[in-house]
């Protein structure tokens, strides 16, 4: 009896899955490297993530706040500000972001607009 071709591959690490749930979905990413270049407000963040609703970049920093990569920070004022900025965790998936992206520059075809 053969084996069939999938018998020898392994189960996914569960690291990588829980990674890949953060990370994985969209706008996450391009935010948290948004975030790179420092605090930021609400407006600031969905001028630098072309696209995004509002909705969507409210519910993902609060997703990212939760999983302990992002800090939402108010300001008392007056007027009263709200910013955005990076944890430690957060800062250090950076690299990793900086390393996807140079792997799809090099090995990924651009998006044709």
């Amino acid at each position: 009896m053969t084996e069939s071709p999938d018998a020898e591959i392994s189960a996914c690490d569960a690291a990588v899955t829980l990674a890949f749930s953060v990370l994985g979905k969209r706008w996450n990413g391009m935010i948290l490297s948004s975030l790179g270049a420092g605090a930021t407000t609400f407006v600031g963040l969905r001028r630098a993530v072309s696209g995004i609703s509002d909705a969507v970049l409210s519910d993902r920093l609060a997703e990212l706040a939760t999983t302990g990569l992002t800090v939402r920070t108010v300001d008392a004022g007056p007027p009263v500000s709200v910013s955005y900025d990076l944890t430690d965790a957060g800062r250090r998936v950076l690299p990793v972001l900086d390393q996807l992206g140079a792997w799809a520059r090099e090995n990924l075809a651009p998006a044709e607009r």
